[in-house]
């Protein structure tokens, strides 16, 4: 790839919001860029991978795949979650195939290489002969499984492939200071407050639709109709996050009245205040006063993500019975929402193919948090 003109068509994309095109066609329909974007975007910085949730217990494992990258999440025996390569030091066998407890030791399926939860290498079995466990020659405290620089925020599990990147809480202070009256517990039900979306779409125009508010009175009349436009204001944080707010949030309730209880502690604003944001690259969150919810992005290839979408309560009576039908209608409430979505996105993704199209025009007021975004994406590209 020519740098010098991997330069030149990005230096467009860099210019301040009034002035600037997005970013050209290939970089959404190149298979080159996506490898790029793969190991500049994901692998060295901060990516989420999952959710902590779904490693709920001392022993469990998730086995997670990360654009081709194979990772094992693990609880270990000391409650701590470490994310490791999910292979064998031996021959790069896949250790662990499925999720589920962890009876005794990582077993190497291919040679039984033998590992603790916390990555040590315990058991090398006939590595210096028949009937000989070990060998002068095999370390075994030099040849624990990789362990990969992780953190857990809002019950997403984030990691740093490249181990280059600052620590979580420096590259992400900003947003983690901003919902500090959010830090209290999470409650998940289970599956009724879960679901997946597979949309035919280049992962970053998931992120480009989700950061503004522009496109509500067309794509989500629903929402529009009491949150308006004009009630929406834009949220930016260079090189972090951006995304939009709104000052009229409608707390859901049923034909009794009933609402989730609210996150305890919470400034006044909160009572009718609610916030999403994309955290870079492929986190968007949404937190409200009774509710929150974190949906990460997995980019499949080059025009396919799946949307992992989990909603979580402040308050742990939101699990109990009489919340039930809430809970679904609150699920259902925002799947219709998301799915609102899918059109304008692919509807991009095919527009991407058109020779000439020049990466389009930002409106200087509505699109300053899609322009932030792309914005990022060129600096560490460039």
């Amino acid at each position: 790839m020519d740098q010098r003109l991997t330069d030149e068509e990005l230096a467009p994309v860099l210019e301040p919001v009034a002035t600037a095109r997005g970013l050209p066609n290939r970089h959404y329909v190149d298979q080159t860029w996506f490898e790029t974007e793969r190991d500049k975007l994901f692998f060295d910085g901060w990516a989420g991978i999952g959710f902590a949730k779904d490693v709920p217990a001392n022993g469990d494992a998730m086995p997670i795949t990360l654009l081709g990258q194979p990772l094992v999440a693990i609880r270990g025996r000391d409650g701590k979650l470490r994310v490791f390569l999910n292979i064998c030091r031996h021959r790069g066998m896949i250790l662990i195939r499925e999720a589920g407890p962890i009876r005794g030791a990582i077993r190497c399926p291919y040679h039984s290489w033998c590992y603790d939860l916390d990555g040590a290498l315990k058991a090398t079995p006939h590595v210096g002969g028949p009937g000989h466990n070990s060998h002068e020659a095999i370390h075994r405290e030099d040849l624990g499984l990789v362990e990969v620089p992780s953190y857990v925020w809002r019950d997403v599990i984030f990691i740093n492939i490249s181990g280059e990147a600052p620590p979580f809480e420096t590259a992400h202070r900003v947003a983690i200071e901003r919902w500090r009256e959010f830090d209290g517990p999470l409650f998940h039900s289970g599956a009724d407050s879960g679901f997946r979306l597979d949309v035919a779409t280049n992962w970053k125009l998931a992120v480009e639709n989700y950061c503004e508010s522009y496109h509500l009175p067309w794509v989500h009349p629903g929402l529009n109709s009491y949150s308006r436009l004009e009630d929406h204001y834009n949220i930016e944080e260079p090189g972090a996050f951006s995304g939009q707010g709104t000052t009229v949030y409608r707390q859901l309730a049923d034909e009794k009245g009933l609402v989730f209880p609210d996150t305890p502690g919470l400034g006044d604003r909160w009572q009718t205040a609610a916030e999403y944001i994309a955290l870079y690259p492929n986190v968007l969150f949404g937190v409200h006063r009774d509710h929150s919810f974190a949906i990460l992005l997995e980019p499949v290839a080059i025009d396919r993500t799946a949307e992992h979408v989990e909603i979580y309560y402040h308050a742990e009576e939101a699990l109990e019975e009489d919340h039930t039908a809430l809970r679904a209608r609150n699920s259902a409430l925002w799947e219709t929402v998301f799915k609102e979505d899918i059109f304008v996105v692919e509807g991009m993704q095919r527009g991407r193919h058109a020779n000439g199209f020049d990466g389009g025009k930002f409106s200087p007021v509505m699109d300053s948090p899609t322009h932030m975004f792309h914005r990022w994406v060129a600096t560490r590209l460039a």
